[in-house]
C-alpha cells in the first residue's frame, strides 16, 4: 500500500497493533504519537486510529497506526483491521506468559492471511516491571527469529524502545515496498527526521482510548 507513487516520495503505510487486552498497545501508540502516558487502563472497544509523519532517507512517510481491542470478542473482526497492512506490531506483557502465547496465535493468523508481505514486530512491553518478568527475553527473541519477525522491548511508562521500534519497522516496510517494485529507492544508511512535534501529532486521530 504505497501512497503517491512516482516522484512525490510520499508513502502511506498502514500498521496494526495486535495483542491481548491490558498489554499496553494503546499506551505504546499514544506515547509514540503524542508523547503522553496515562497510568490508568482504558479499554479500547474496537479500534482507534492515529497518524505519524516521518522523513526517512528523503522519503516522506505517513504512518497510519490502527490500535485494536485485545478482547476475544474482537478477534473475529481482526481481518477487517489488519488486511492491507504493511506492518503489524504484536504486543505482549513481559509479566504475562499467556499474552505471549496469544501473540504466537496472531503471528500464525497474519502469516496465513498475508504471507511474508507484512513486516512483523513482536514487542515485549512493560520492561519497567522487570522484577515481575515471566517471559524470558531469549525465548521471545528466538521465537521472533523463527517466524521472520524482529523482537523489541519497550516501556510506554518510561518511554523506552518505542521510537526505535517504530522507525525500524518503517524502514523495513519501505524496503518491502521497494522490493515489490512499487517504488524505487536505495536501502540502508537512512537518516530519520520526525516532521511533526508531539503537540502537532495528527489531531484527526480518533477514539484514542
Amino acid at each position: 500500500m504505497a501512497g503517491s507513487m512516482g516522484g512525490a516520495r510520499n508513502h502511506e503505510m498502514k500498521v496494526v497493533l495486535l495483542g491481548e487486552g491490558c498489554v499496553g498497545k494503546t499506551s505504546l501508540v499514544v506515547r509514540y504519537c503524542e508523547n503522553k502516558f496515562n497510568d490508568k487502563h482504558i479499554t479500547t472497544l474496537q479500534a482507534s486510529f492515529l497518524t505519524k509523519k516521518l522523513n526517512i532517507g528523503g522519503k516522506r512517510v505517513t504512518l497510519n497506526i490502527w490500535d485494536t481491542a485485545g478482547q476475544e470478542r474482537f478477534h473475529a473482526l481482526g481481518p477487517i483491521y489488519y488486511r492491507d497492512s504493511n506492518g503489524a506490531i504484536l504486543v505482549y506483557d513481559i509479566t504475562d506468559e499467556d499474552s505471549f502465547q496469544k501473540v504466537q496465535k496472531w503471528v500464525k493468523e497474519l502469516r496465513k492471511m498475508l504471507g511474508n508481505d507484512i513486516c512483523l514486530c513482536i514487542v515485549g512491553n512493560k520492561i519497567d516491571l522487570e522484577k515481575n518478568r515471566h517471559v524470558s527475553q531469549s525465548e521471545a527473541e528466538s521465537y521472533a527469529e523463527q517466524v521472520g519477525a524482529k523482537h523489541y522491548q519497550t516501556s510506554a511508562k518510561l518511554n523506552r524502545g518505542i521510537d526505535d521500534m517504530f522507525l525500524d519497522l518503517c524502514k523495513r516496510m519501505l524496503e518491502n515496498v521497494s522490493e515489490s517494485g512499487l517504488q524505487q529507492g536505495t536501502r540502508g544508511g537512512q537518516q530519520v527526521t520526525i516532521l511533526d512535534d508531539d503537540e502537532d501529532s495528527d489531531k484527526q486521530g480518533k477514539g484514542c482510548c
